[in-house]
């Protein structure tokens, strides 16, 4: 393991797969579907920690996602209280990824470009 590798960047990938379990084993929401969490931002107080995700479906879609996410927000919380030994556990803050959307718009510009298609 790398100098480097804080004890925040563990804490935010043990976070990570422990929402990863959560939303799929426990959230009963139908709107939160099928996401996938690409990346946890823990502040170093380990008051705040940003969630970032994706998902396939539209963006009619993603406003409900995003409305069940925050819905059950609280209830995941007080599930990674009890399985993460944390003196305080953070307030989770869901933010849509739309890098990947990104890369595939700019990979069909590329595409274009070059007469691709």
């Amino acid at each position: 393991m790398p100098k480097d590798y804080s004890r925040t960047q563990r804490v935010a990938d043990q976070i990570q797969r422990e929402l990863a379990e959560l939303i799929e084993t426990e959230v009963r929401d139908p709107r939160v579907g099928r996401i996938t969490i690409t990346e946890v931002e823990v502040t170093r107080d380990y008051a705040h920690a940003k969630i970032f995700y994706t998902t396939l479906s539209n963006e009619e879609d993603n406003t409900a996602i995003d409305e069940g996410l925050k819905h059950a927000s609280g209830f995941l919380r007080s599930q990674l209280s009890s399985r993460m030994r944390l003196r305080v556990t953070p307030q989770l803050h869901f933010i849509y990824d739309e890098s990947i959307e990104r890369g595939v718009y700019l990979s069909r510009l590329i595409d274009k470009a070059i007469g691709k298609t």
